[in-house]
This record gives C-alpha cells, structure tokens and sequence, in this order.
C-alpha cells in the first residue's frame, strides 16, 4: 500500500512539475489595458506592443543584469542572466511562432551578452556593450504589431 502512495505521490509530482513548465512557456500577449486604468509598470505598457507579446518579464530581469554589470558585479550578473536564459528558452514555444524574425534578434542578442558574461575572464566593458544590446533589442520590440 505504502509503494502505490508513493508512486502516486511521483507521479503528482511530475505532473506538477509539466503542468508549470506548460504554463511558463504559454505567453500570450498581455490584455491591453482599459481607458482610465493605470498599468502595473511602465515596462509591462511599452512591451505589449510587440508582435513577441509581453516582454516585460524578460526585460527587468536584462535591466537587472544591467545594473549588476554597472556595479561591476560580474558574478552577481552572470547569476542573474541565468533566470533571463532559462525563462527565455521555457517561453520559446509560445513567443517563436508569433513572429520568428524578431524572435531571434532577442535571442541573439541574450546569446551575446551570456557569451560576455560567461567569457573565463569578463570585462565589464563588454558585458556592459553586450547588455546596452540587449536592452536596446527588447526596445526595438515595442510597437511592433
């Protein structure tokens, strides 16, 4: 009896677990707001203009990068750069369809700047260029759809 409980524990586990790995990667664009509501940040409002969809998630966590390399904390931005990496390739089946072309000038563009910050030995001058270009790749999504 205590070997079924636990298989079916596992197996909760695991369906849990594909459960959020679906509702991560499904990103839909964000509902426009409504005449006279305010939205959350200003991020989220210049973002979901893109053919991409919402990008606002993916490009706070670049800006926090950013600030990390301004502060010259490599480490502490190449740990960082890891959450915009995983949650950039969890969403890619839901934001790649909708407009292949622009999707892979953001992809490109994270590519290089985890390239600059993973080099064996960083400069902060590069990451910084790198990450000025992948800020600036998130912009060049807004207003696009």
């Amino acid at each position: 009896m205590r070997q079924i409980q636990n298989i079916f524990r596992h197996a909760a586990i695991v369906s849990s677990i594909f459960l959020l790995g679906v509702a991560a990667g499904c990103s839909k664009p964000a509902d426009k707001p409504t005449a006279g509501t305010a939205s959350s940040s200003e991020s989220t409002q210049t973002q979901s203009g893109s053919r991409l969809g919402d990008l606002s998630e993916f490009r706070n966590i670049a800006a926090d990068v950013a600030v990390l390399v301004d502060k010259n904390d490599l480490p502490g931005a190449k740990a960082r750069i890891k959450d915009l990496e995983t949650a950039w390739d969890s969403a890619e089946a839901g934001i790649k369809p909708r407009d292949a072309k622009d999707w892979h000038v953001v992809d490109k563009a994270i590519d290089r700047a985890l390239d600059a910050l993973r080099a064996s030995n960083p400069q902060q001058n590069d990451c910084k260029a790198m990450m000025d270009e992948l800020l600036k790749a998130f912009d060049s999504m807004r207003g696009k759809s």
